[in-house]
């Protein structure tokens, strides 16, 4: 199955770097997300991020908790982010985390993109089973 829509991110809350020498630097940020569309909820997302000083390039891994309602269905899952931009080519991995579902979503699995419209606009293609 296939669920599409938008999510907006606010509340960017970078801690201090915990590694930072030779210009690359190590650091977590949190922020949140509020998903509209075929999932509609929120979620809470703590990345750990590394920027290098070569231009676009740098990394990220992130968790990120999502609690609401997929297709009617409503529970919590978790997925995990893989990122990285090799002087500005990307590459982004978005997966459920096996077994982190809860509620009438237990036993969810798939995949998530992610695209960027030119005005900001985050849109999510969510593939999955249940």
């Amino acid at each position: 199955m296939t669920a599409m829509g938008t999510f907006e991110t606010a509340g960017w809350t970078p801690q201090p770097p915990f590694d930072d020498r030779d210009g690359v630097t190590l650091g977590v940020v949190t922020l949140t997300k509020t998903f509209e569309g075929d999932l509609t909820g929120t979620s809470l997302v703590t990345m750990m991020v590394a920027t290098t000083p070569e231009e676009d390039s740098r990394s990220y891994v992130a968790l990120e908790r999502v609690e609401g309602t997929l297709d009617g269905r409503t529970g919590s899952f978790v997925v995990q982010h893989d990122a990285v931009s090799d002087r500005g080519e990307q590459s982004l991995r978005v997966s459920v985390v096996p077994g982190s579902a809860t509620g009438e979503l237990r036993g969810l699995r798939g995949r998530l993109d992610i695209t960027i419209d030119p005005d900001g606009t985050h849109h999510y293609t969510f593939d999955y089973t249940l």
